[in-house]
């Protein structure tokens, strides 16, 4: 009998640029050699199935995004995402000068703001956006902000 062959999940790296994480395929609105998928990442839906990722990588892109489209950019995170699945981002620290020092940062990320995202936190109840667990959260108020969040359940 032939062994099905499973064929692994997406690992997704939004705004890549042109130097995609290894392994990842690159999602950007640019038509870049390394792109795999050229989309705006802030016109939702994105040409991807529900469930179809376990990985969404976003390095230094966050902070790029319109503030009125943070909330529909980590849902729909979590609607391509598998149940279990990780979003990663790092971003520079808000208020931090390598926040200020590029001209295109419109979003400023703090230790406080992944509270916005996860039903444990009272910030969650503000705008009740889909769930996340925040697994790790590391910053520096002179750096960068990192962040591990996981998909969980609606109404857990």
């Amino acid at each position: 009998m032939a062994k099905k062959k499973v064929k692994p999940k997406l690992c997704l790296d939004v705004g890549c640029g042109d130097n995609p994480q290894p392994g990842f395929v690159g999602m950007d609105k640019r038509p870049l050699h390394k792109v795999e998928i050229v989309h705006d990442a802030e016109v939702f839906p994105w040409p991807l199935k529900d469930g179809e990722a376990s990985v969404i990588k976003m390095s230094h892109f966050v902070e790029h995004v319109k503030p009125w489209l943070q909330i529909d950019l980590l849902n729909e995170c979590w609607r391509v995402l598998e149940m279990g699945g990780k979003v990663l981002i790092s971003t520079p620290y808000g208020g931090s000068f390598r926040y200020y020092q590029d001209p295109t940062h419109c979003s400023p990320w703090v230790e406080a703001t992944p509270a916005y995202f996860d039903p444990r936190e009272p910030l969650y109840q503000v705008y009740k956006p889909k769930p996340w667990c925040i697994e790790n959260l590391f910053w520096s108020v002179h750096g960068d902000l990192e962040l591990v969040m996981t998909k969980i359940k609606e109404g857990e």
